[in-house]
């Protein structure tokens, strides 16, 4: 006999649990499914322990400048892989048990662990179980994809999942992948004493990034000895005397004790049975949805990484918003929230990182509009210059007809931070006026942002 619940969740990443709650505390029974961490790619793999990561590698780095406050630090600065990993575990952990402890201790929610399978649009089977429920969301979240690589299955690679594991330094670790996660583990492990290269099979880095930023990256790790192989093309990988080579179209070749993949993600949606279900996918596996995240068969939605509308813990987490109002709210379909309301931003979280939002300066000129530029280096920010980290800069993309933002990238100290200013404006509708008669806080790097908008230029 089927176990019946007014909803099913299939995953517990930034999406599922709190839609599983707010589903609760309405009255609903509801079920959430997990077969394997509490938390999803965020809290297990992903942001938070990376972050962590990256605070101990920050740390590193900025004793090892110590000389330039004038602070003096007797002997080298070393860095001991088994404490970084043990503090990144605390922190990773604690997240991934209030998930969890959050989860039972919710009225009306039931945890069921194991692997999800769809029997039919309104069913899924759990080990030997079955569960009925008239509403069902999938929130399976993604993983890092494998390339098919001549020699792939020859040698040891290492993903941002399996890096989770390492408490040791490698002597030389080699990047395949010149994009957001890459960059991250690449700065990283440089702070922490490794020799790193990152190859990149295209001309640039970040490659959906303005040729700037991109540039402004690169220069970035490469100050910090970070090399950096670019127009990589077709590579192959082998095992060659206890290394991994990695060799490059052009017969260049990168010899290395340890090879990360770091060249996107696939979703978890092919071991789910969404056949029985009739839930359709594109080319890639991720699952069709439409502008308020149903799927196509009635009853069904979907969530987080495994939709392919946002690849990013905030868009997960406002899917769950989205639905909930839309269902809770009693908003009548089509006048609700959808994810069209939604303005792409986003963050390369290196250091110093890059805040994102909206539309970049080629995708501007490609609109055709009339627009405006607003640009000025660290080198010119006081809150920069004075923390000793003025590498960067910022630049503000403004609409010369409505006088609304169209987009910004802050690449410098504090850069993810800031771009909440021009976040907010762009959600409010405001004219970029308002930011720029805005009285900031001084010293900071937000108080610029009126000044750039004060000496915008035609975009040409």
């Amino acid at each position: 006999m089927n176990k019946v619940y007014d909803a099913i969740v299939i995953g517990t990443g930034q999406s599922g649990p709190a839609l599983a709650v707010k589903l609760a505390a309405s009255g609903m029974q509801v079920a959430i499914i997990e077969r394997g961490l509490f938390g999803g790619t965020c809290v297990n793999t992903g942001c938070i322990p990376t972050k962590a990561l990256v605070a101990s590698a920050y740390a590193a780095h900025l004793a090892r400048r110590g000389a330039e406050y004038g602070v003096s630090i007797s002997g080298e600065v070393t860095v001991d892989m088994k404490r970084v990993k043990a503090r990144k575990d605390r922190i990773s952990g604690q997240s991934n048990q209030n998930v969890e402890t959050w989860l039972r201790g919710t009225k009306n929610l039931t945890v069921v662990q194991g692997h999800a399978r769809f029997t039919s649009p309104n069913t899924v089977k759990v080990n030997d179980t079955v569960l009925e429920a008239a509403k069902i969301f999938i929130d399976v979240g993604g993983r890092a994809l494998v390339p098919q690589i001549p020699g792939i299955d020859t040698v040891d690679y290492l993903t941002n999942a399996t890096m989770m594991d390492v408490d040791f330094l490698p002597e030389h670790l080699i990047i395949i992948g010149g994009s957001y996660i890459g960059l991250e583990f690449g700065q990283m492990y440089r702070r922490f004493g490794s020799r790193v290269t990152v190859i990149e099979q295209g001309p640039r880095l970040i490659a959906r990034e303005d040729a700037d930023v991109s540039k402004g990256v690169l220069d970035i790790l490469k100050n910090e000895g970070v090399v950096v192989e670019l127009d990589a093309g077709s590579m192959s990988v082998a095992k060659r005397g206890g290394n991994t080579v990695v060799t490059l179209a052009d017969g260049r070749e990168v010899a290395g004790s340890h090879l990360l993949l770091a060249v996107g993600r696939v979703p978890n949606t092919g071991d789910l049975g969404l056949d029985k279900a009739g839930v359709k996918t594109d080319a890639r596996g991720y699952i069709s949805v439409d502008d308020e995240l149903r799927t196509n068969v009635p009853g069904i939605w979907a969530l987080g990484d495994c939709n392919g509308r946002g690849a990013f813990t905030h868009t997960s987490y406002n899917d769950y918003e989205i639905i909930a109002d839309n269902l809770l709210n009693g908003v009548v379909s089509g006048s609700g929230r959808t994810l069209s309301d939604r303005i792409t931003c986003y963050g390369l979280f290196i250091d110093p990182p890059l805040g994102r939002v909206g539309m970049g300066e080629d995708e501007v000129r490609k609109s055709g509009r009339k627009a405006l530029i607003g640009t000025r280096p660290m080198t010119r920010v006081g809150r920069a210059v004075e923390k000793g980290e003025s590498q960067g800069f910022i630049k503000i993309l403004v609409d010369a007809e409505t006088k609304h933002i169209l987009g910004a990238s802050i690449l410098g100290t504090g850069g993810d931070e800031a771009i909440h200013c021009l976040i907010d404006a762009m959600y409010a509708k405001a004219p970029y006026t308002t930011v720029q008669r805005a009285v900031h806080i001084h010293p900071t790097v937000s108080e610029l942002l009126p000044t750039v908008l004060g000496e915008l230029k035609p975009l040409v």
